[in-house]
């Protein structure tokens, strides 16, 4: 631990500019400096074309979205300050804060609106090819106010507008330009209250106060530094010492959280990601001819054991998960005929032999290979879990190691793979993250977070796009119902774990957001109490 700490205090010295003692954040009170940690390192710094939550824990401090979201998940103001829905559905009107610059002094207008709706959202964004569909122009008839044209109504819009969903990024900056291989993915220029100023690679990132923030008096703190921390034993340290003062997304060993739910100077807590609704999975590459049997991926659901994954792996933190939609999205969940493949191991080797994959010489079936999400222990651990629990079977499962960019790569862009194993984040309402897996028009080579299975089935395209356009909520959530029931039937992807995220914090810390997509919210309300660590 002494090592660590030497470490992180000589990186924060560089960071911060300090050349004694690191201090106790005694003057954080008012100003000073904040220490995040953003676990794993972002690839890139805005959430356009990569929804991977670290770019988002850092970005939406200098991004905004046209909204922010109460704890009724409504809509609040931000970059637009109000707005109207024609009564036919078929545009929204968006009326925009006046007097706002990005951070290089240019002023923010709607043709901002129109490039990042047209240009990133529709186009590169993962989930938004999906929630804008429907989107089919944006009129600017001036610089203040935005108008949506729309193919047909669309429900699910006015849930995806806020920062994490729909950054406004500006459009002098990137328009012309390849998003995925901008410079200004890695020194963005935003809107938002914190301003981009470096980022040492593998060590930190480090943001400072937009004295001309248009949300008079935040923020509250002078800097933000993202610390990277590799090791999990050590992040939970930085926190326990006060070196750190804020870590969201599960930064710690699921193994330690009790402990740290018994310390006084922390605060372990599960809001912030009600939005989020997410989910673990187990997705297949289709394009492997074993695999591409159905009744090979019927015997792999019914080889895990799902509750022992959640006791074992993720300490209690979630329950299984019965199909793509999690359970506390209850507007549009069902269990009510949706297939499922309760843990039966017998079942799963008489499905391997009927698929015409006897055991042979040392009762091996055949191999694979499972990549796993690297963003901490638990997906590892979910991993090797799956392969145990694979290996009852006579399926040999080879897991590999690899750093983020490497998997994303490999899974997305290159397709080489067997099974992956990850997390998937349907949001506020399911078409926003929950459809990707399925959705044939989703299979978007190079794009992170698509359909990376090679998954296509006519009917259940259908079925998304007719609850993309429908506009009764009760037929809309019947679709939903319908989907779950085909999405188990198909199961390019079996759903896991319902997951429950966490943050830890100091007690100190005040005015830490507990919305429902607080952990991926700004930290401008967030100020500090005076006092030792």
């Amino acid at each position: 631990m002494r090592k660590f700490s030497v470490t992180l205090r000589q990186t924060l010295f560089a960071a911060m500019g300090l050349c004694s003692i690191f201090p106790a954040f005694s003057s954080l009170a008012a100003g000073g400096s904040l220490v995040a940690i953003v676990q794993p390192e972002p690839v890139a710094l805005n959430t356009a074309f990569n929804t991977n939550f670290p770019n988002g824990v850092v970005s939406n401090n200098i991004y905004e979205g046209l909204v922010t979201y109460n704890r009724d998940m409504q809509p609040e103001p931000s970059l637009a300050t109000s707005w109207e829905v024609a009564p036919d559905g078929l545009s929204i009107t968006f009326h925009l804060r006046h007097g706002v610059k990005w951070h290089d002094g240019q002023p923010f207008t709607s043709a901002d609106v129109k490039y990042s709706a047209l240009e990133l959202w529709k186009k590169v964004h993962p989930r938004g090819r999906t929630t804008f569909a429907a989107l089919k122009d944006v009129e600017t008839p001036d610089a203040y106010t935005a108008i949506f044209r729309l193919e047909h109504p669309s429900l699910v819009i006015m849930s995806s507008i806020n920062a994490n969903e729909a950054e406004i990024l500006p459009e002098h900056l990137f328009a012309g330009s390849d998003i995925r291989t901008s410079p200004y993915n890695t020194k963005p220029v935003g809107t938002g209250p914190f301003k981009f100023v470096k980022w040492v690679r593998g060590q930190y990132i480090e943001l400072e106060r937009n004295p001309d923030y248009w949300d008079s008096g935040k923020p509250k703190v002078d800097k933000v530094i993202f610390s990277i921390i590799p090791d999990a034993g050590s992040r939970a340290a930085a926190l326990e010492t006060g070196e750190a003062l804020y870590a969201p997304y599960d930064s710690v060993p699921l193994s330690d959280v009790q402990r740290l739910r018994q310390n006084p100077q922390l605060v372990v807590t599960k809001q912030g990601y009600d939005s989020s609704a997410a989910y673990t999975f187990l997705e297949f590459n289709l394009r492997n001819p074993i695999l591409a049997n159905l009744k090979v991926r019927q015997a792999i659901a019914r080889a895990i054991n799902k509750q022992a994954l959640v006791d074992v792996v993720w300490y209690g933190l979630g329950k299984p998960a019965t199909g793509p939609i999690p359970s506390s999205l209850k507007q549009f969940y069902t269990a009510d005929g949706v297939p499922q493949y309760p843990y039966d191991p017998a079942a799963a080797e008489r499905l391997l032999d009927e698929a015409g994959y006897p055991r042979k010489a040392g009762g091996i079936r055949f191999k694979l290979a499972i990549d796993y999400f690297p963003v901490n222990d638990g997906f590892k651990n979910q991993a090797e879990f799956i392969r145990q629990s694979l290996s009852k079977i006579g399926i040999e499962l080879t897991v590999r190691n690899q750093d983020l960019a490497t998997f994303i790569k490999r899974i997305y862009s290159d397709y080489d793979f067997d099974i992956e194993t990850g997390r998937w984040v349907p949001m506020m309402d399911p078409q926003i993250g929950g459809l990707r897996h399925y959705w044939s028009k989703n299979i978007a080579k190079g794009t992170p977070w698509s359909n990376a299975s090679n998954y296509t089935n006519p009917k259940m395209d259908a079925l998304i796009a007719s609850l993309q356009v429908e506009s009764d909520p009760a037929r809309r959530a019947d679709e939903f119902h319908q989907f779950q029931r085909l999405a188990q039937t198909d199961l390019p992807v079996i759903p896991l774990v319902e997951q429950q995220n966490f943050t830890v914090y100091s007690a100190r810390l005040k005015g830490v957001s507990t919305a429902p997509d607080g952990a991926l919210s700004s930290l401008k309300d967030v100020s500090l109490e005076p006092g030792g660590k």
